[in-house]
């Protein structure tokens, strides 16, 4: 199996502050973005979009305009976030795609 733990080139598709978690048999690029909620979308490696909604974070203190890091265990229901050595679970909202 071919790991893709380090991160390709970026395809056109991506957007620039799309972030690569990457994974022993697979890889995502995730971007986080703030609208009135927050929103995630993943793609592809090749830049296809898998899947995007509006979550909701579990603390408050999470601050969007700070640097954070997307990570494990990240998915198209949850993704967990790292800033200031704290971990945020941001969780699908129902109903909000």
């Amino acid at each position: 199996m071919k790991g893709k733990i380090r991160v390709p080139k970026r395809a056109n598709l991506i957007p620039g502050n799309a972030q690569w978690v990457g994974g022993v048999g697979a890889g995502s690029w995730f971007l986080l973005s703030k609208e009135e909620k927050y929103k995630i979308s993943r793609y592809s490696e090749d830049g296809d979009l898998e899947c995007e909604s509006f979550f909701e974070v579990n603390a408050s203190d999470f601050q969007f305009n700070q640097p954070f890091r997307v990570t494990y265990l990240s998915h198209c229901n949850q993704c967990t976030v790292i800033q200031n050595n704290i971990k945020y679970i941001f969780k699908r909202l129902e109903n909000e795609d």
